[in-house]
């Protein structure tokens, strides 16, 4: 029995993608794998259009987590000044990453899973006190999608630099490269891109490569490794096989039609997984309109705990996620991403059947 995964990454992997990850061993210092990296860095660059003398594309070894880790410690001034937007963990996350740097910075903090107070945001970017804004795009604790297109706007007309945490929604969501007051874009290659876990990415505008900042980290300076690749090398070993997976799944997601297909798509199994639960009874816990294409979250079904959830559709070759922190006993979350197709969706919506609803 295939087993699907159902959490926000890893995903389940095409069959190409698995294959190309140890279809040849390379060594990083030599021409084929340079290859491969430029290949990777403008495939990326590609996925949304972006301009390559205008934007680089870095990469960096490591989670989703080392994305935004490089891209706060590398790419913030000494006299930054960073307003952090938080409604989930991971808006928590680039609040902590502020205080591990010694970056200055005050929080816009609303409940979990709550939106933001566009009116509150401006009236703080108005006092001109900060030089960048902070904020998650898809806020993977509740699935809940920021108005990444609002945040901009603001921070176009208060002449603030925005850094995007986009690693659950990069290659899935619409994200507005376009805007000059985007600055950076935290990704990585095992969410909406379908590769593996271990490499992680950061697209930047490359100004923001060449401006003084102060050396805050060695293994994960953005500087450093965008002077390497450009010059066909790498400061220290790379996420070979990973990169050998991207650059597959790069291709795959080009002949699927790009990210709009792919939202698309994810748009139709979330939309298929919805409909099955409200057929017995279990809403979610935030709208569609207000979610991601990538994960919904759903209140736990009366009398069930989420271990036997769990465990029922994992006998079934489904894996779900819990929900966060205090949110644990009151929702589950599943993600559509991956090489998912109709059938395994038809046994999904079998197995939801069973575990929730077996009369």
């Amino acid at each position: 029995m295939r087993s699907v995964l159902l959490n926000p990454g890893p995903v389940t992997l095409s069959e190409g993608v698995r294959k190309a990850v140890t279809r040849v061993d390379l060594c990083h210092r030599e021409s084929e794998f340079f290859d491969l990296q430029d290949r990777v860095i403008f495939g990326l660059l590609d996925v949304y259009r972006c301009d390559p003398e205008e934007w680089s594309a870095v990469l960096v070894g490591g989670s989703g987590t080392s994305a935004l880790e490089a891209m706060m410690a590398s790419l913030l001034p000494k006299d930054a000044h960073v307003l952090v937007v938080e409604n989930g963990v991971y808006g928590e996350r680039l609040s902590k990453l502020a205080d591990i740097y010694s970056i200055q910075h005050q929080s816009l903090a609303v409940p979990w899973g709550a939106e933001i107070n566009l009116s509150a945001l401006e009236e703080l970017l108005a006092t001109g006190m900060f030089s960048h804004l902070a904020a998650v795009h898809h806020e993977t604790t509740t699935g809940r999608l920021n108005p990444v297109d609002e945040m901009v706007a603001l921070c176009e007309k208060y002449h603030v630099q925005l850094l995007l945490d986009a690693v659950s929604s990069f290659g899935a969501e619409s994200i507005p490269f376009e805007s000059p007051a985007l600055t950076a874009v935290a990704a990585t290659a095992n969410k909406c891109l379908h590769g593996i876990p271990g490499l992680a990415m950061v697209l930047c505008r490359t100004r923001s490569l060449q401006q003084d900042t102060p050396v805050r980290t060695m293994s994960l300076n953005l500087a450093a490794w965008a002077d390497h690749q450009a010059r066909r090398s790498t400061p220290f070993t790379p996420a070979v096989n990973a990169m050998l997976g991207l650059s597959q799944a790069l291709m795959e997601l080009l002949g699927q039609g790009g990210w709009q297909a792919r939202r698309g798509r994810y748009r139709k199994l979330a939309a298929t997984v919805a409909t099955t639960l409200k057929e017995m009874g279990v809403e979610p816990w935030l709208s569609a309109q207000h979610s991601s294409c990538v994960l919904r979250s759903y209140h736990l079904p009366a009398g069930i705990h989420y271990n036997q959830l769990h465990d029922g559709l994992k006998q079934h070759g489904f894996i779900i996620y819990a929900g966060q922190g205090k949110l644990a006993e009151q929702l589950f979350r599943i993600s559509t991403m991956g090489d998912i197709s109709d059938y395994d969706m038809a046994r999904l919506q079998q197995a939801l059947h069973d575990v929730i609803d077996p009369e």
